[in-house]
């Protein structure tokens, strides 16, 4: 049986986790999370990430060729109680954080199908076989209720869902599809600049919780970094997880293992 690792000059199975060549789409490049994603993509050789949108997927491929990464990134928090929550916040939460996944899941494998050979751009290199990687930025809130507020519990499930369900979907494609469950992040963003509706953010600030909240509830006695998340999904883009798809990656210092009921999100 050959070893698929080294079974040809350039394979999603690089013994070195690099991704030369590969092109990589993260929707919401522009939040915390999904900035640090580019980068960690771009730091392991990625040829081209797009910031980018699913109705640009034939541009992409006249462009480069090919398609070998999505990482849908883009979640919005929503409104922390359900009082305050309209059905238009629902819905828009609802687009972010699930829609967005199953139109990943629908239109990228059969892009992610396309050979081609090597162009003349950087890092360009021969894509021999269908394969691709399809990485959903969720959060605990997938798994728990009372994170925050209904509407992002409820459309964090269905992201998940997205993830579980596409595991038979791609069946014989080579494509892969995963979950990250991020708990808490530190973005940046102190009380007084956040938008309490959470309309306009992915993530609550850190500051929610105090620093003694933190080391009491949290396994690893702080709030995570974007950059922590960003090298998860490069270790699902890349060869490293060949053999993982379907799976949910906690990302959350070990609080909800401590803590199930306070998840301190």
């Amino acid at each position: 049986m050959a070893d698929v690792a080294s079974s040809s000059p350039f394979s999603p199975y690089r013994a070195d986790g690099k991704l030369y060549g590969f092109v990589c789409v993260v929707s919401g490049a522009n939040q915390p999370v999904g900035e640090a994603i580019v980068s960690e993509l771009a730091a392991h050789g990625a040829a081209c990430v797009y910031d980018s949108t699913l109705s640009l997927i034939d541009d992409i491929l006249n462009t480069w060729g090919r398609l070998d990464v999505w990482v849908c990134s883009s979640g919005l928090l929503g409104p922390p109680s359900i009082t305050t929550t309209t059905p238009s916040d629902l819905q828009k939460c609802w687009e972010a954080n699930a829609v967005g996944p199953f139109f990943a899941l629908k239109y990228a494998p059969p892009a992610m199908g396309k050979l081609c050979e090597k162009r003349n751009y950087t890092n360009s290199e021969v894509k021999d076989q269908g394969y691709g990687s399809i990485v959903v930025v969720g959060s605990v809130a997938g798994s728990y209720g009372g994170c925050w507020g209904p509407c992002y519990t409820m459309s964090s499930h269905a992201a998940l869902g997205v993830v579980r369900s596409g595991v038979a979907v791609l069946k014989g494609t080579g494509v892969r599809i995963n979950h990250i469950s991020p708990g808490q992040i530190d973005v940046g963003v102190d009380l007084k600049s956040f938008d309490m509706r959470g309309m306009t953010a992915q993530l609550p600030p850190a500051s929610l919780q105090s620093k003694e909240s933190q080391h009491a509830n949290i396994g690893l006695e702080r709030a995570g970094l974007p950059t922590e998340v960003a090298r998860v999904a490069g270790f699902l883009a890349s060869g490293f997880s060949s053999y993982i798809t379907g799976a949910n990656l906690v990302v959350d210092g070990g609080a909800s293992a401590m803590c199930p009921l306070t998840v301190p999100v």
